[in-house]
């Protein structure tokens, strides 16, 4: 009986972004973009730990002992939160089922790696801006230049729509429906599309930023670029609102001692919806969630909206004086 030669470790990585998030699921460019990124850091640290090469590491070169420090490192070294930590641990599993299914050989080595738990995580209050912190991350960027307009037109676009970075980034020119009705056409997690509702000094904000580009007749183009109409990457509007946040604090000081991220602007706009009295469902279904649940958290950070309960309620540190009848017969009658 002929022996069955196993994979190499470049071929399973190949064939696990080819066959299986490709070809059978259909996963997006971003999630794709996500995976490699983790794939990436896990190669370069097992290179350095057993000082090989990448291109000659092999499958059994990653054992568990060897992924859990890969992901020790991560918190320790790279300043990872436990949650980071899950997502990259998520798509080591990932990889290594699809190993199990190619490999028959490596079925025990990846039940060992898939019996890695994740780490347990904190659930913080979900923090968003207010309505001056907003306003002067608005008027940070320079508008007198191209990319100051650029920058003031992502971040108006991410505070009003809520779109994820990935979401935004993704937009194309033909994407936009810029006359009534004014909306956007998202593409979300999971190959999810939805369309969202445009503003009107948004939609006449993003037309400019067309015209000025030249980009209405260059519909598979993206709306947010740069300088040489690439599409923004990830890591490039993170330094956009940094650097929106830096000019900002110097006359909203609040902003000093908080920490603001793209996802933030998504946080702030799921929050005006709440506070503004739209439905949860509603919000669900804007924000492109698949879980009631995820939607519902925004409930628990509405400090104002618990303040009012509370006013409401009248729940107060004084003593409560207990009611007592005038007379006999009135506490006869109301008993």
């Amino acid at each position: 009986m002929p022996r069955t030669i196993s994979p190499s470790f470049g071929v399973l990585v190949e064939s696990f972004f080819t066959q299986r998030l490709v070809r059978q699921r259909g996963a997006s460019p971003a999630t794709i973009a996500a995976y490699k990124d983790a794939l990436r850091l896990l190669v370069i640290f097992a290179s350095a730990r057993l000082g090989k090469p990448a291109d000659r590491l092999a499958v059994h070169d990653l054992s568990c002992e060897l992924v859990l420090a890969f992901l020790d490192s991560l918190e320790r070294e790279r300043g990872n939160t436990p949650r980071t930590r899950n997502a990259r641990l998520a798509v080591i599993h990932s990889f290594f089922r699809h190993v199990a299914f190619s490999d028959p050989a490596a079925i025990a080595l990846a039940e060992r790696m898939l019996a890695i738990g994740p780490k347990r995580t904190v659930k913080r209050v979900i923090g968003f801006l207010h309505p001056p912190e907003v306003a002067a991350l608005l008027a940070a960027p320079d508008r007198r230049t191209a990319r100051g307009r650029r920058d003031h037109a992502l971040l108006l676009f991410l505070v009003t729509t809520g779109a994820r970075v990935s979401e935004a980034i993704g937009v194309n020119v033909a994407d936009l429906s810029l006359d009534v009705p004014r909306q956007v056409l998202i593409r979300g997690k999971g190959s999810k599309q939805r369309v969202v509702p445009l503003a009107n000094d948004l939609a006449a904000i993003l037309n400019d930023l067309r015209e000025e580009r030249g980009l209405a007749a260059q519909a598979a183009l993206p709306i947010f670029g740069d300088v040489r109409g690439r599409r923004l990457s990830r890591f490039g509007v993170t330094h956009l609102v940094r650097r929106a946040v830096g000019r900002a604090s110097k006359k909203q000081a609040s902003l000093r001692k908080r920490p603001v991220s793209p996802h933030s602007f998504r946080h702030t706009a799921a929050m005006r919806l709440l506070q503004a009295g739209v439905d949860l469902s509603v919000i669900r279904a804007w924000l492109g969630h698949v879980d009631i649940q995820t939607t519902h958290q925004y409930l628990e950070a509405d400090i104002e909206m618990k303040r009012r309960a509370l006013q409401a309620a009248g729940i107060t540190s004084e003593p409560q004086v207990r009611y007592e009848p005038s007379s006999a017969i009135l506490a006869l009658l109301e008993r």
